[in-house]
């Protein structure tokens, strides 16, 4: 002890007291997972003492599932701080219980154990599973190896489970139910091949349906029952004949050992329906029954389960431009029809609906003779014509070129339109083929007999452009009648060409009966005009001399010095007129129409007589 009353102490001395001071206190690191004694109970906050130099707190509401904790209960706790802006250490059990759950859950996954949880919620896709005190997912399709249609069921649940798959990143666990019961059911299955034999009977329930078939459960082992072999009738689904958990016995068709595929039958419990048709099922009778299908061959006709006859599409009317069979029919028409042929033991049928009414090609003649008129509706546009139905199996072919007089048709969808009524009149019969030739235009008389009298050759009418091709135009003339003017005929008095709307005079150049064609020109229109102006021109010329000829004759004895010099200028006039006549002669044009060169130069040579004389 010194002076001033403070010990010294060797440093043996020293160094056994700082073992001891080191004994009573523990080192500690933060996020360390550590066993605390509960020293002290409040109403908010639980004390504990961890062995640190301080003691922790902890809020009491993380100790709900501890109800009988008292002083000195061992609880284990996860350090989150050495001590706070007070101080005072900070631990949390809560984090502890998910640290030690995650450590937990991740041994489970490599050791591949069983864990328990309890189901505390559903959620999208799935259910929200509490294990070992941290949440994991339980997806839908991993509950049960049956489809599960109500989730709720199970919330509330302790089930046992399997770790699949975890995220080491975000701590998320992913479990499975389905997997337990799966490790039961191979066991199940093996035992359950062993035993399988074709032909056998089992008892399953309806476990899922597919437009495909259906999959029943065998008591741990699935088999597919085909929608084939549900019913010996056609089927469009499953459901209309089964139902979800329904107890059925099925026969085993075939399996596959190493697949572990089990094919199931239904129908093949009944006897075929075709070992025992019905009375009265026989060639020619008349049945009655269901379409189940429609093809473009014909249609499938159902007149007992699984009892199915074919009607071709060539059997379904009498005509023979024959349309798709869903003109005819639909799936699900319940129809008549007649036994043409019959194969019990092919198990074939072959049906016609046609038969069930006369042919009305027997008497094709007697209704529709050559030169009777009718209608009928067009029921199909070709390129060559249209078919006209003019009763049901009945229909004949107006051929393009008998649709109008006038105007000329590329295609008949100019003239008419599909479904529409027409009027036509049957030009030729021919029974043994079963085809009627039909006209339209000879419903009238022919109109070129009277266009012969109104379109003359150099008749000139009013006509319009209609259409410009690189040949020539097609021009609309009076009378609905249609023409045709070539390129080099369209040029007009300007210099230009003729436009489409354009209104013009035409000129008829060429008119043909036999191929209902008029040839038309606005050219030789304007061309006629200055070649007619030309020759009233020289007329006037040629009166004016033969006037003063006769003048003169008329004086013809006054012949004084004055009067040679009044005959000499009338010469001079005379030549003079006579020059300009021959400038307008070889300006005009020296083309004209053959009939109107003859009267001209006939006319010509009458004046030149006169004028000598």
């Amino acid at each position: 002890m010194d002076d001033q009353g403070f010990g010294n102490y060797t440093e043996n001395e020293k160094t056994e007291l700082a073992k001891l001071y080191e004994g009573t206190l523990s080192e500690i690191t933060e996020n360390e997972l550590v066993k605390g004694t509960v020293v002290s109970i409040t109403d908010k906050d639980v004390v504990l003492n961890i062995g640190f130099k301080s003691d922790g707190l902890i809020p009491r509401t993380e100790f709900r599932d501890m109800p009988e904790m008292k002083i000195g209960s061992e609880v284990e706790v996860m350090i989150e701080s050495k001590e706070d802006k007070n101080g005072q250490l900070v631990l949390s059990r809560k984090k502890a219980i998910s640290e030690r759950a995650w450590e937990n859950i991740v041994e489970a996954n490599e050791n591949d154990t069983i864990v328990e949880g309890y189901v505390k919620s559903r959620t999208k896709g799935g259910l929200v599973v509490d294990v070992m005190g941290m949440d994991a997912f339980l997806p839908g399709s991993q509950i049960d190896i049956k489809p599960i249609r109500d989730y709720d069921v199970y919330v509330g649940q302790t089930m046992q489970f399997k770790v699949v798959k975890i995220n080491q990143v975000f701590k998320n666990v992913v479990i499975s139910h389905k997997a337990l019961i799966e490790d039961d059911i191979e066991a199940q299955k093996s035992d359950i091949l062993s035993k399988l034999e074709k032909g056998q009977v089992l008892e399953g329930v309806v476990k899922n349906m597919t437009s495909f078939g259906v999959f029943i459960d065998l008591g741990g082992l699935d088999g597919l029952l085909h929608i084939t072999d549900i019913s010996w009738g056609r089927i469009n689904h499953p459901e209309e004949v089964l139902q979800l958990d329904q107890k059925i016995n099925v026969v085993v068709l075939d399996f596959d050992d190493d697949k572990k595929r089990i094919s199931l039958g239904l129908k093949q419990l009944q006897s075929h329906p075709w070992d025992s048709l019905p009375a009265g099922i026989e060639v020619g009778a008349k049945v009655k029954g269901k379409i189940v299908t429609v093809a473009d061959y014909g249609a499938f006709l159902e007149i007992a389960p699984g009892v199915e006859g074919l009607i071709h599409v060539s059997e379904m009317s009498w005509s023979q431009h024959l349309r798709n069979p869903q003109d005819f029919m639909k799936v699900g028409d319940e129809i008549e029809a007649v036994i043409l042929t019959l194969d019990a033991d092919e198990r074939k049928m072959s049906l016609g609906i046609k038969q069930l009414y006369p042919d009305p090609w027997v008497s094709i003649e007697e209704k529709y003779g050559v030169g009777t008129r009718h209608t009928g509706v067009v029921r199909n546009l070709t390129n060559y014509g249209l078919f006209v139905e003019l009763e049901e199996g009945v229909d004949g072919l107006v051929h393009v070129s008998d649709l109008s007089w006038s105007k000329k048709i590329k295609h008949p969808s100019e003239f008419v339109k599909k479904d529409q009524e027409l009027e036509v009149l049957v030009l030729e019969v021919d029974k043994e083929n079963r085809r009627l030739s039909l006209g339209h235009k000879q419903l009238e008389e022919n109109p070129w007999d009277t266009f012969e009298d109104l379109f003359p050759v150099d008749s000139e009418h009013e006509g319009t452009v209609l259409k410009i091709a690189d040949k020539g135009a097609t021009v609309a003339l009076p009378y609905g009648v249609e023409g045709y003017a070539p390129t080099r005929q369209l040029k007009k008095e300007d210099g230009s060409n003729a436009k489409e709307d354009e209104v013009l005079a035409f000129r008829v150049i060429e008119f043909s009966k036999e191929n209902r064609r008029i040839t038309v020109s606005h050219t030789a229109v304007w061309k006629e005009d200055e070649r007619v102006s030309a020759k009233e021109a020289k007329k006037d010329a040629k009166a004016s001399a033969s006037k003063a000829v006769k003048k003169m004759n008329q004086n013809v004895e006054k012949d004084t010095l004055g009067d040679l010099d009044a005959l000499t200028a009338l010469k001079a006039q005379m030549e003079s007129a006579e020059q300009k006549t021959t400038a307008k002669k070889k300006a005009a044009p020296k083309k004209a129409a053959p009939k109107k060169a003859e009267e001209t130069k006939a006319e010509d040579s009458a004046e030149e007589t006169k004028t000598e004389e």
